[in-house]
């Protein structure tokens, strides 16, 4: 497995004047809608069980720094006769298609070739202090899900799933998310530049699965972000 010291980061940071560029000029030249909204959240924004995945290593909610975010990407994608199944086995074996060209997903446990399994791990490159290691905790025909592991830029989960919607698909990535540490709680909630690449991203990956699924996000894409205080209230 691996891991991002603080010495390292500091290294990454001196590139950060690239990755931020390149950001910047992909969202000034988005032609598709973000409608993003914020709103403050409570337990019921909690993530369920993941199952059965091997918990060594995980990063989990409680290890992280400040306020949970619990955040969906949704996009309705019209002019696909795709399942949403071939829709979720697409995405998961072509990771570094669907996602943005600074994304590099590095498949660092599991078979090399294009398919998902559990307890696969994975080192995603990026710009900037945000390489981080994940593993799949859940892998079902409609979704999969990632958590994260330690020196991850982050503490939580992420899931994509697909479901049809009448004459449509319905294609979902949803998170819950603490900073891993203290310059992630700076970088992420403070300065906001890594949710705003994290944003970037993701909306992006809805984007391409319309691709992907020889369809078009019909309406753009929705962002929802909920804040949740750590602790999270009783219940």
């Amino acid at each position: 497995m691996t891991t991002t010291s603080g010495r390292d980061r500091l290294g990454i940071v001196l590139r950060w004047p690239l990755g931020i560029a390149l950001v910047s000029w992909r969202y000034m030249w988005r032609t598709t809608p973000l409608h993003r909204s914020e709103e403050a959240g409570g337990r019921e924004d909690l993530p369920d069980a993941a199952g059965d995945a091997a918990q060594d290593g995980v990063q989990p909610l409680e290890a992280g720094v400040g306020p949970m975010l619990h955040r969906t990407y949704e996009v309705r994608i019209t002019g696909s006769d795709m399942k949403p199944q071939a829709l979720i086995d697409l995405v998961a074996g072509r990771l570094n298609q669907a996602s943005p060209e600074m994304a590099v997903f590095r498949k660092t446990r599991g078979a090399q070739d294009e398919k998902l399994r559990q307890d696969e791990e994975f080192v995603v490159r990026m710009p900037g202090p945000w390489d981080g290691p994940v593993r799949v905790v859940r892998r079902e025909p409609d979704r999969f899900r990632l958590a994260t592991l330690t020196g991850h830029l982050e503490a939580g989960e992420i899931e994509f799933r697909a479901a049809r919607d009448g004459d449509a698909l319905h294609f979902v990535i949803e998170s819950w998310a603490r900073a891993g540490d203290k310059l992630a709680d700076l970088l992420y909630n403070r300065l906001r530049l890594a949710k705003e690449i994290q944003l970037n991203m993701w909306s992006h990956v809805c984007v391409r699965a319309a691709a992907l699924a020889g369809g078009r996000a019909r309406g753009g894409v929705t962002i929802r972000t909920r804040w949740v205080d750590w602790p999270p209230p009783p219940a």
